[in-house]
């Protein structure tokens, strides 16, 4: 399952804050049906992982949106790895996944990142019910993280990928970050009001 929502469109803030709701209860669901039982708290929120770097602006997306949500999720309960001031490159997604395995092996994974695509597909914000291939636009096999993915689409593909490093401009991936981080926030400080109130 995925889905897709332009920077430009006024409700994708909205729209990305359901669409992960959705993705995060139906993975859930599927993880119920598994091995006969839950292997997931649905009471714990999600961590997020931004994967990323600060050295160049095209791959800042997950750093910024961490930074972001740092401020924003003050308050509530959150997991976040991947920041400005100590981001996560995917070069460490493998000691990354073992320390999620050993430090929250029963909450999901919200894993974000840069991506890139198509010309006309640049400004789009893609979530998908399946786990992030940090390195994957530069034809690099890393492993896989998270159990729901979501990628800002930042420049168009090309044999080098010298756009998502040098041409990509600082306004977009902050737009992105700037959505994404406010998705993420609302959707955790609503489900922490849902737990509060539960009980």
């Amino acid at each position: 399952m995925q889905y897709s929502f332009h920077i430009y469109n006024k409700l994708a803030t909205d729209g990305i804050t359901m669409a992960l709701d959705e993705l995060l209860r139906e993975d859930l669901i599927q993880k119920s049906k598994k091995k006969g039982g839950a292997q997931v708290d649905s009471e714990r929120a999600p961590v997020i992982v931004c994967v990323g770097s600060d050295l160049a602006i095209g791959d800042s997306l997950g750093p910024i949106t961490g930074s972001m949500l740092k401020y924003k999720t003050q308050g509530v309960k959150a997991f976040i790895y991947g920041t400005l001031a100590l981001p996560v490159t995917a070069k460490e997604i493998r000691y990354l996944r073992a320390f999620l395995k050993e430090t929250h092996p029963k909450s999901q994974i919200i894993a974000i990142d840069a991506a890139v695509g198509a010309e006309g597909d640049i400004g789009l914000i893609k979530l998908n019910d399946s786990p992030l291939l940090p390195g994957a636009g530069a034809n690099k096999k890393l492993g896989a993280i998270g159990d729901v993915s979501v990628m800002g689409i930042v420049a168009e593909k090309s044999v080098a990928n010298f756009g998502l490093l040098n041409t990509t401009r600082l306004h977009l991936v902050y737009s992105m970050a700037e959505q994404i981080s406010s998705a993420i926030a609302t959707l955790l400080w609503n489900r922490a009001s849902q737990t509060k109130s539960a009980k």
